[in-house]
Formats: structure tokens, C-alpha cells, sequence
């Protein structure tokens, strides 16, 4: 089977460890053509090329920059989206009849080439839900419904029911997606909706104290604290505000560290807060080596989730694989729309609590301070990952529709 995959991932090869890397090379294990549009921005400077990888190939599609710009930039480039992906379809797979065509969210602007792929070759089409835009935008105050940012709105609007109607099945990160986007897309049928859910290739991981002790060193942070670690992107929907306020009613609990390692637009108002208030049981990273960055996380003992409380979509944050894959426990802070909390309390590997109570997040806090509970869940969490998260999963979820 001819596959063709497109993404916003800028990749080079799908060795690399990633949601999507990982489940595409399912689909090259399984024997089938795997074709790959994944861009490189205009500030890289580098043409558009094919890479032919055996029996995988990847286009590397120059665009305009979206990452880190301003907004009328990211919003043009966004908007040319699925007519540069069309014409790189069009000019380096014309003779390369697909049978199915998978893309994800974001971006919600690729529909127009996955009906071109679908007319020309009668393909099957595949969404993989990660993001539903533009309702996230507005719950957090990016865009509004009404007003000049409701002209925007609407348009964005339209994009996304076009590529859900493009969409012959639309696989959703958690049976809260499902329901949502039955209830507010009413041409939607519930036999095109399923959960096909984030999902990675298990890494096996070891705990070697030697690195341990060696990396907490290198980074001053204490060895006899109980670790809370959140590493991703800092920006609006992590509901930055929220973590300030959790770590600081935590300044006088001797017993744990916070680490925070990432970046993003609200990085700069956590790192006036360290500056200001000068917390002496966290610390705060904007980057460090990856292979730094892998080892401090695993030698972590709690991995943090937060998501701003005003969302009213479902958010199912990728990073919780990352802390699954390490055995950690998790802490999840959310809005109470998103199922995340469920997942985690069902299966047993860590707490929830909403977002905006610090409170009911400094109990979980004292709960993951018990060394038994923390064992126990970081089991169960390693074991919730292979049973239900793998790529492995996922592939065959997609997969069972075209048998």
C-alpha cells in the first residue's frame, strides 16, 4: 500500500523519536511505500529536495516560517500551507498512485491537498485529530468569535469543517475528542470518529544512579529532593500562571524540587519570577542539550502536566507519553473538560487536580511524596503505555479499516 503522510514536523529521517516518526515507521515495517511531506522553514534556508530512504521517502518542502514569528507572518504562511503542499505533490509524486493519505491537526489549512490526493487517486483519507483550532484559540483569548478577530474566526472555522468533511475517518487522542466533536459538528457521523490515541514506540529505559547523581550535580539540583518535572512548551495553554502560583505556595515544602525546563511565549514571565522571588526549590532551564535534557527527565520522579482552566475542548497533552516511557508517576493540573485526568487516575499512575486549585494540587503533591504510592504508580505507568499507547496500537487502529 502507497502511503502519504503530511506534517508540520520538520524531520529528516524517521529514525528520530517522535508520535509521528514513530508510527510511520510502523508502516515501513508492515511493507508498505511510505511517502513523507514534512517542511523546513524559509529561515532555514534550505530548497525544497527529496530524500530517498529505501522504502521511504521524504520531501522536504520549503515554506514560509510559522515557529517563533510574529503573527501576521505565521498567519500568511499558515494560509499557503496547502497550496505548497498540493504543488509538492503534484511535482515529485505525479506518478505515484496513493492509497491513503494521513495528516494531522495542526494545521486545520492542508484540505485542499488532501482532496487533490483523494480525486486523483481515490484514496482513503485519514485525520489524526491533535488539535482542535479554532475553538482552543478562542478559549484562551487568541481569537474571539465576534469583532474583527471573528472575520478570522469564521474563516478558520470553515477550514476546519472542510477538512473534517475531507476526512474519510478522523482518529481522536481520547473518547472526550469523540464526544466533543459529535456535539458541536452536527454533520459529523459517529461511525468516522474513533480514538486512535497519542502513541510512541517504547523505549526501554534504564535508572543508572551513577547518571543520575551525575546529572542533578551538573545542574544544582539537590539529590535528596523528590523531583516534579515539567519540560515542554511554555506558553499560553499550559496556563503558566497556575504553575507560578503552585510553585510558589510550595517555597517552604523541604521535601521536593521543581524543575522546569522549556520554551515558549510565556517563558519570559516564569523567568521574571525565578528572578524576582528567587524560589529555592526550583529551578528554571530554556534549553539544554538533549541528551542532558533526556537524562535529567529520567531521573526525575514525578512528571508535571498543566493546561490553563479555560479550556473547553479536550486537550491530551503528548507529553505524558514521555513521562509514561521513564516509569514516572504523573501530576496532571487541567481544565475539567479534558479526559486526561480520568485516564491517568483509571489506570493508576498518578493524580489529578484542576487547574487554578492549589489546594487539591499541593494534596496530590503530598500523596506523590509517599515513596510506596510513587513506586506503584511509576509500574503501572510504564505498564498503561505498552498496553494501550504504542504505535504499534495506533497502527493497527488505522489499519483495520483498509482489510
Amino acid at each position: 500500500m502507497n502511503v502519504l503522510f503530511l506534517t508540520l514536523l520538520d524531520f529528516s529521517t524517521i529514525e528520530e523519536r517522535g508520535i509521528y516518526s514513530d508510527l510511520m515507521r510502523e508502516f515501513v515495517k508492515n511493507k508498505h511505500n511510505v511517502y513523507i511531506v514534512s517542511p523546513t522553514e524559509k529561515r532555514n534556508q534550505q530548497q525544497t529536495k527529496l530524500l530517498e530512504k529505501g522504502n521511504y521517502k521524504i520531501l522536504k518542502l520549503q515554506i514560509g516560517n510559522i515557529q517563533k514569528t510574529n503573527m501576521m507572518e505565521k498567519g500568511l504562511s499558515t494560509l499557503k500551507l496547502e497550496s505548497k503542499f498540493k504543488k509538492g505533490i503534484k511535482k515529485y509524486f505525479s506518478e505515484v498512485k496513493f492509497d491513503l493519505v494521513i495528516y494531522s491537526t495542526p494545521p486545520i489549512t492542508l484540505q485542499k491537498a488532501v482532496s487533490y490526493v483523494k480525486k486523483r487517486d481515490d484514496a482513503k483519507s485519514y485525520l489524526l485529530l491533535k488539535d482542535i483550532f479554532p475553538q482552543n484559540a478562542v478559549d484562551i483569548g487568541i481569537l474571539k468569535k465576534s469583532g474583527s478577530k471573528g472575520v478570522l474566526y469564521k474563516y478558520f472555522r470553515s477550514k476546519e469543517k472542510s477538512l473534517y468533511k475531507v476526512s474519510d475517518y478522523i482518529g481522536c487522542m481520547s473518547e472526550a475528542n469523540v464526544d466533543y466533536l459529535l456535539k458541536n459538528n452536527s454533520k459529523l457521523s459517529p461511525e468516522n470518529l474513533e480514538v486512535c490515541p497519542n502513541s510512541i514506540e517504547p523505549q526501554p529505559i534504564e535508572r543508572d544512579e551513577r547518571k543520575i547523581a551525575a546529572i542533578k550535580q551538573k545542574y544544582n539540583i539537590p539529590l535528596d529532593k523528590i523531583a516534579f518535572i515539567y519540560g515542554g512548551n511554555l506558553g499560553k495553554p499550559q496556563g503558566i500562571d497556575f504553575l507560578i502560583e503552585c510553585i510558589r505556595s510550595n517555597r517552604e515544602n523541604n521535601n521536593i524540587y521543581f524543575v522546569i525546563a522549556g520554551s515558549g511565549t510565556e517563558y519570559t514571565k516564569l523567568s521574571s519570577f525565578f528572578e524576582a522571588e528567587k524560589p529555592i526549590n526550583a529551578k528554571l532551564f530554556s534549553q539544554l542539550p538533549k541528551d542532558d535534557y533526556e537524562i535529567l527527565a529520567s531521573s526525575c520522579d514525578v512528571g508535571l502536566i498543566f493546561l490553563d482552566k479555560r479550556f473547553t475542548i479536550p486537550n491530551f497533552p503528548s507529553r505524558l507519553l514521555s513521562y509514561m516511557q521513564a516509569s514516572m508517576p504523573v501530576l496532571a493540573a487541567t481544565d475539567i473538560n479534558t479526559d486526561i485526568g480520568k485516564v491517568i487516575e483509571k489506570g493508576n499512575f498518578g493524580k489529578w487536580c484542576e487547574s487554578g486549585n492549589v489546594i487539591e494540587f499541593n494534596k496530590a503533591v503530598k500523596e506523590l511524596c509517599i515513596k510506596s504510592n510513587r513506586e506503584k504508580m511509576a509500574e503501572n505507568s510504564r505498564g498503561y503505555l505498552e498496553g494501550n499507547f504504542t504505535a504499534e496500537h495506533s497502527y493497527t487502529i488505522i489499519m483495520r479499516h483498509f482489510k
